[in-house]
């Protein structure tokens, strides 16, 4: 069927519903009302999850806090190997800064946040290969408008080009602070200003970082690592990382946790070999040990602030310099669906011979607002995502949808110009989510500033074997902001945590 112009994907015969994955509104049967002050196997409690019934009058062996994807593979390792692990999360649902929809017209996955798999990991390619979830890789081209012209571009080989430069044997600096030596076998001052803008955007905009903070020798941790694993390549499951969170709730299940959700910890009281962990204002739940997996931003929220946890005694100083030494990207982005694939038609001042963006993966520009855009090839579908990082996402965040929205169109007016009357006109639906003010996440994901050398390191540091703590922050493989890299920081939190048993 088609519109007369272009044609409609999303009215093609659609394939099977997307199974709703993400648990919303389904709660433990009687869990806080029965439990006593604090917890303990004096107080039974039966908790109902995806139908199969667990026994929570058993004492924990470990709390895990936060059901995201480092939580979710610590807690299934731990499951596996034995112990009685509940895990906590204020959420709804399972799947922390995972967390997919389903369109109903193009029956398509919208990430509210992370998309791609970057590379080959094999955290994710294991579980997604083992069950026979298919994913594909993005493809298409790349698009940038310098000058306010579209043209077609290789951003990324340029970028490559200033990027292979940083060296992390020298001292470390601000990616602003190399850009203003780097970059010297550039052939012309034209095109080196270029890779230079370039090369700010890609760095500011794939790791949502403020370029004036963030650390040179995190990010070539970050490059070779990716390098190991074909990073440079992007994927997407069949269904989105709804793929991912299915298999990780069935394992979760077969593992025997106890999962609550709707707990919101207010604090952390330890002392080596007993932690209770205060939520909801009155509940408490008391065990040997912790796992933390709270995102880096809630971590470094103060006392007063909604979502924020206390620590009784306090985290020591280093854990508190690690905290300062790592920020917490910003990012604003909205999925929008138009009636059509209206941007086929673009350029239209091309040449004879000349392409359209049919086949556009990616739109790259400096624009204000949202300065990248993509769709989703190489599925056609009338659907595009448009991502405003760092100072976009500060103007940006606190904002209504409807106001996010207006900028998402305007910009896409000034990038393709298509008129706002026309593209109000076409569309249809879009999805957006603030994290910044999200009190469960407060941010994006993480990067370390200069001089952050060891912080991750640092922050993952178990304490008296009481105190856990996961995360794509504290990854120490090079994979912060990463789903890969929180599932490897829930498997070695786990791995430290049976290690502390013997």
């Amino acid at each position: 069927m088609t519109t007369g112009r272009i044609p409609v994907a999303c009215e093609k015969s659609p394939p099977p519903s997307i199974r709703q994955l993400f648990l919303m509104g389904q709660r433990c049967e009687s869990i806080l009302s029965a439990a006593k002050e604090p917890w303990s196997a004096s107080s039974p409690v039966i908790c109902r999850f995806d139908g199969v019934a667990f026994d929570m009058s058993i004492a924990p062996d470990i709390v895990i806090i936060g059901a995201g994807a480092a939580g979710l593979a610590a807690a299934i390792e731990l499951g596996r190997a034995g112990l009685a692990v509940l895990m906590l999360d204020a959420r709804n649902r399972i799947g922390g800064r995972i967390f997919t929809l389903s369109d109903p017209v193009c029956h398509a996955p919208v990430e509210l946040g992370a998309e791609f798999i970057h590379g080959r990991p094999p955290e994710i390619w294991n579980l997604l290969e083992k069950r026979r979830v298919r994913a594909k890789e993005v493809v298409g081209d790349n698009w940038c408008v310098p000058s306010g012209r579209l043209v077609k571009c290789d951003f990324f080989s340029e970028v490559d080009e200033i990027l292979k430069q940083m060296d992390e044997r020298t001292p470390d600096e601000s990616f602003v602070d190399f850009l203003k030596h780097g970059g010297r076998r550039s052939k012309t001052n034209r095109s080196l200003q270029q890779a230079k803008e370039r090369a700010l955007s890609y760095v500011t905009g794939f790791n949502a970082a403020d370029p004036s903070q963030v650390s040179v020798h995190w990010l070539v941790k970050g490059m070779r690592a990716e390098e190991r694993i074909e990073g440079e390549r992007a994927f997407r499951a069949q269904h989105g990382y709804a793929d991912l969170i299915e298999i990780l709730q069935k394992l979760l299940v077969n593992a025997g946790v106890s999962l609550q959700l709707g707990i919101r910890v207010d604090s952390i009281h330890w002392r080596p070999g007993h932690v209770q962990v205060r939520a909801n204002g009155s509940t408490s739940f008391a065990a040997p040990r912790v796992l933390i997996t709270l995102p880096l931003g809630v971590l470094q929220a103060s006392a007063e602030e909604n979502g924020a946890v206390r620590f009784a005694p306090e985290l020591p100083r280093q854990k508190k310099r690690a905290l300062s030494k790592l920020a917490m990207g910003k990012v604003i982005r909205v999925t929008v669906r138009f009636r059509e694939r209206f941007w086929v038609r673009f350029p239209k001042d091309r040449g004879k011979g000349s392409q359209t963006l049919a086949k556009m993966s990616f739109l790259l520009s400096q624009d204000d607002w949202f300065p990248t855009w993509w769709t989703t090839m190489p599925e056609k579908l009338p659907m595009i995502t448009g991502w405003a990082p760092f100072r976009c996402a500060e103007r940006l965040s606190g904002q209504n949808e409807s106001f996010v929205v207006e900028q998402a169109l305007q910009t896409l007016h000034r990038l393709l110009g298509v008129s706002t009357q026309e593209l109000e006109s076409l569309l249809q639906h879009a999805y957006f989510h603030d994290w910044q003010n999200d009190p469960f996440s407060r941010g994006a994901y993480s990067y370390a500033k200069v001089g952050g050398d060891g912080a991750q390191e640092a922050l993952a540091s178990p304490m008296e074997s009481t105190l856990f703590f996961a995360g794509e922050a504290t990854d120490i493989s090079g994979h912060n902001g990463t789903v890969h890299g929180a599932i490897a920081s829930g498997m070695r939190a786990a791995s430290e945590i049976r290690r502390s048993l013997r």
